[in-house]
């Protein structure tokens, strides 16, 4: 079994723990010592594992580990993970068992989280990082670049392409042949019928740019 923790300790944290009980369900892949988690006092107990320490401390680990971030927003998942340069830290990719994935060029980058209850189809390219939280779709011939997070019930149509550090909204639906900027937040329920820029946040339906930021 492979040594693993998880880097954060909040609700979306002991969500992931019960996803790698989940795994090893089916069978014994990893053995959890605890979280890593900032702010939050050493050997605290969450839902019976112990928080570890601060992120930074997972540079002074001398021995195999594997992590995973669970951290919903895209840019202090980036961040946070920018500070690790352990030769002995590795990342895990957790994909729930009844997750259905197709058999036709899908790649998945290391560190990412599929959730239970998510389909992703055929001819798709996702990137470090990610996270698909509970019931999000994937349609076919999509890419999606490092970082970005779906929350719950997502559907993201085919032959979309969704750039760095996206943050998608609970219930929100992109519509196929589009293309999200990086670092954009899409609203909750929102609906994408046109491609988005940059650095904005859309709301609505259909969803619109209402702000933009750095």
């Amino acid at each position: 079994m492979k040594n693993i923790a998880i880097i954060g300790a909040g609700g979306f944290g002991r969500e992931v723990k019960m996803l790698i009980d989940q795994i090893n369900n089916q069978s014994k892949e990893y053995n959890l010592l605890g979280y890593y988690a900032d702010g939050v006092t050493p050997s605290t107990l969450i839902n019976g594992y112990p928080v570890l320490g601060p992120i930074e401390n997972l540079n002074k680990v001398d021995e195999e580990l594997f992590v995973v971030a669970a951290i919903g927003l895209p840019s202090l998942k980036k961040k946070l993970l920018s500070i690790i340069d352990n030769p002995f830290i590795s990342y895990a990719t957790l994909i729930h068992p009844n997750v259905i994935i197709g058999s036709d060029d899908v790649t998945i980058g290391e560190g990412s989280i599929i959730c239970a209850g998510s389909i992703i189809t055929v001819n798709i390219n996702i990137g470090r990082h990610v996270i698909f939280n509970l019931g999000c779709t994937v349609g076919h011939d999509t890419i999606i670049e490092d970082y970005c997070s779906f929350m719950p019930s997502v559907n993201v149509s085919g032959e979309v392409k969704i750039k760095q550090s996206v943050y998608v909204g609970t219930g929100a639906k992109i519509i196929n042949q589009l293309e999200i900027g990086e670092n954009t937040i899409v609203g909750a329920g929102a609906v994408v019928y046109k491609s988005l820029p940059a650095n904005c946040t859309a709301v609505g339906i259909p969803a619109k740019p209402v702000k933009f930021h750095d």
